[in-house]
């Protein structure tokens, strides 16, 4: 065969396979013998190894995946990748619609869908092959997994047809289908070995596998639900879902279009009880605007959009006995009780453990131990005790007592008026809480320093060379790789990590911190209005509760944590390595004063640009965005379709109305 012929028998062949898998795997079509198909693929792999300038990683002959071992890169995503808000209640679906209706105001439809219980992915697209596989990670950044997504057989790697637009994102659930979990654990049960514990685990540590030989092994499957990119075939959610089933993407059957909370909450009462027949598993059901131009004018939260709700099935539950109490101390001190059960399978779970969250809950809920308790998972993820059956209670079970001195450090224990929640006060000397603040330090969303996982911050504590966050930054290259587990490459990993978080922006150098109350919002809320740590050090209490979202409690945890002398010495530390901390001047270049003192709403929906940017750009010129038309507003900045309620309460308290060009004139 020459080299023409070859390149046109492994095109054909190519073009076969895919469309038996295609057939097989997303239409759950049999249309060729295993024989035949296995013939096919040994025919492909045998002209590739002979003519290797054919090579295509999208090739069905690559779906078999690697054993070589690979890191996983770190990846930003192009749109942020949030979860959903929950709702346990049909009464907060409507308030979730009264929310839409005040911002909209004009009919809209709702997209319902299955909440697949598997790992979330995001997948690139560009000229219709698969460029990139990333995970959600925390919505900003995700690990690229692309060689092991590969190799799932219900994901295109060249999509079919050619209307599909030059490049695209599209997400959805990677999960292990039931069949598939059932047979891995019979196999495991039959060589001695300890069993999965659910199908959601096991999908997403086989998604995060360094050997994606073993991800291909493990059959797992993937539903698609969203798709993204500047030039999309429609305006319309589920009309974007159907034409990506066209080109290939497997698209659940059961995403239905409805025009009413009637007819979505007969959709939510039918897969409440038809979920269990389901080939995989499920936990919710999930509510969309159909238009992604209401979508877009709906925006964003900080963690989740207000355009979608995830409604969660009510927790499955189960008895059994607790064993004992243990305690456990959070970097902030806060002592959280934990029940330690007898093992008990829920909603596809063994569970062993179950918060009880404070001295009140164990009180109220009159516990003891070796009692015979009810728990369950809320939200199907944290499981906790929601009773207890007295009837099996024997008269010498004892009554479980709160500690009175940290398990950590033997300090007595606080509990500050108005709280529930019990304290170590030994902030400073207490091993769990230092560990919890290195820990909060370097994590992800603060200072992200890469090799600086729990495990190793334990050793560095251990053998004494960190004591606190300012030591991390006094490592060497010489003391880190004598240690345990450690080696050269270990400590210039660290090291590496230790240097790149420098760059980091004051906002996240703020939040690293771990002043108490102060979480990733209130940071940049902090940021944004007094620009360096001086002025935040030095802010009182009538200046901090001005600035939006800063009330009274959070104010004084401020001005506490700044009145102490070992933290002035650490941020002067810390000043001294090179941390940023004062806003870049980039960003202070881009705000104004312009929009000072005006409280402005937002109404209707625009042409140049969106709900969310003009929002941004209230909030850079110093504005204030509110929700409601009162006295206080100052502008309503009307689009198209505003509603005759907000128009009728605007002209009645007269205040001014300007459109989207008036406002963007403001700005110049």
């Amino acid at each position: 065969m020459d080299k023409n012929e070859a390149q046109l028998r492994i095109e054909q062949l190519r073009k076969e396979l895919e469309e038996h898998n295609y057939s097989y795997y997303v239409l759950n079509q049999h249309v060729i013998s295993d024989f035949d198909f296995d013939m096919k693929m040994k025919e492909l792999e045998k002209l590739e190894n002979c003519f290797p300038e054919f090579f295509n990683l999208n090739s069905p002959s690559q779906r078999v995946g690697s054993d070589i071992n690979v890191e996983f890169e770190q990846v930003e995503h192009s749109y942020l990748m949030l979860s959903l808000s929950n709702a346990y209640s049909k009464e907060e679906i409507i308030d979730f619609d009264k929310r839409i209706r005040k911002i909209i105001e004009t009919d809209y439809e709702y997209v319902c869908e299955l909440k697949f219980d598997g790992t979330s992915i995001s997948l690139l697209y560009e000229n219709g092959e698969l460029v990139r596989a990333v995970t959600r990670g925390d919505g900003v950044r995700g690990d690229d997994v692309t060689g092991n997504v590969r190799t799932i057989r219900s994901i295109p790697l060249k999509l079919r047809g050619n209307n599909y637009p030059a490049s695209f994102e599209i997400r959805g659930e990677i999960l292990m289908p039931f069949k598939v979990f059932d047979e891995l654990n019979a196999e495991l049960e039959q060589a001695g070995k300890p069993l999965l514990a659910n199908p959601r685990n096991t999908a997403a540590g086989t998604l995060k596998s360094k050997n994606s030989s073993v991800t291909a092994s493990r059959k797992l499957d993937a539903y698609f639900y969203y798709l993204l990119g500047e030039i999309l075939p429609s305006d319309e959610h589920y009309q974007n879902l159907q034409i990506a089933k066209k080109w290939g993407f497997k698209i659940s059957e059961h995403t239905k279009l409805y025009k009413n909370l009637n007819e979505v909450f007969d959709y939510i009462d039918k897969w409440n009880i038809e979920r269990h027949h389901l080939p995989v598993a499920t936990d919710g059901i999930v509510i969309k605007l159909n238009s992604k131009k209401l979508q877009e004018n709906m925006g964003l939260t900080a963690k989740s959009p207000r355009w979608a709700i995830a409604y969660k099935f009510k927790a499955e539950s189960a008895a059994t006995v607790l064993k004992s109490v243990s305690y456990q101390v959070g970097r902030t001190g806060a002592v959280t009780p934990v029940a330690n059960l007898e093992p008990v399978l829920i909603a596809g779970t063994i569970v062993k453990r179950a918060s009880l969250h404070n001295a009140d809950i164990i009180q109220n809920l009159d516990i003891h131990i070796n009692d015979t308790v009810f728990v369950e998972k809320g939200g199907e993820i944290i499981p906790k005790i929601t009773g207890v059956d007295i009837t099996r209670r024997h008269p010498m079970f004892q009554p479980v007592m709160f500690i009175e001195y940290c398990p950590e450090c033997g300090a007595r224990l606080i509990r500050n008026e108005g709280e529930t929640v019990r304290y170590c006060p030994n902030d400073n000397g207490c091993p769990s809480q230092i560990k919890g603040k290195i820990e909060h330090f370097v994590s992800r969303n603060a200072m992200d320093i890469d090799g600086l996982g729990q495990e190793t911050i334990e050793i560095l504590f251990n053998y004494g060379l960190v004591k606190g966050v300012a030591d991390l930054y006094r490592l060497t290259k010489e003391n880190i790789s004598v240690l345990e587990r450690m080696g050269e490459k270990s400590a210039e990993r660290i090291l590496t990590g230790l240097e790149v978080s420098k760059n980091v922006p004051f906002e996240r150098v703020l939040f690293a911190l771990g002043i108490r109350f102060v979480g990733e919002t209130v940071a940049k809320r902090l940021v944004k209005s007094l620009h360096s740590i001086e002025n935040i050090k030095s802010a009182d209490f009538d200046k901090l509760i001005e600035i939006d979202e800063i009330g009274e409690r959070i104010a004084e945890s401020i001005i506490d944590y700044f009145s102490k002398k070992e933290h002035i010495e650490l941020i002067d530390f810390l000043k001294k390595q090179g941390l940023q901390f004062k806003i870049d001047e980039k960003k202070l270049g881009i705000q104004t004063d312009k929009l000072k003192g005006l409280n402005i709403v937002i109404s209707g929906t625009f042409e140049k640009i969106s709900r969310s940017e003009l929002k941004n750009l209230i909030e850079q010129n110093g504005g204030k965005n509110v929700g409601a038309i009162s006295k206080k507003t100052n502008y309503v900045v009307a689009g198209e379709n505003m509603g005759p309620n907000k128009l009728e309460k605007t002209i009645q308290l007269g205040v001014p109305i300007i459109s989207e060009d008036d406002f963007l004139k403001m700005l110049d």
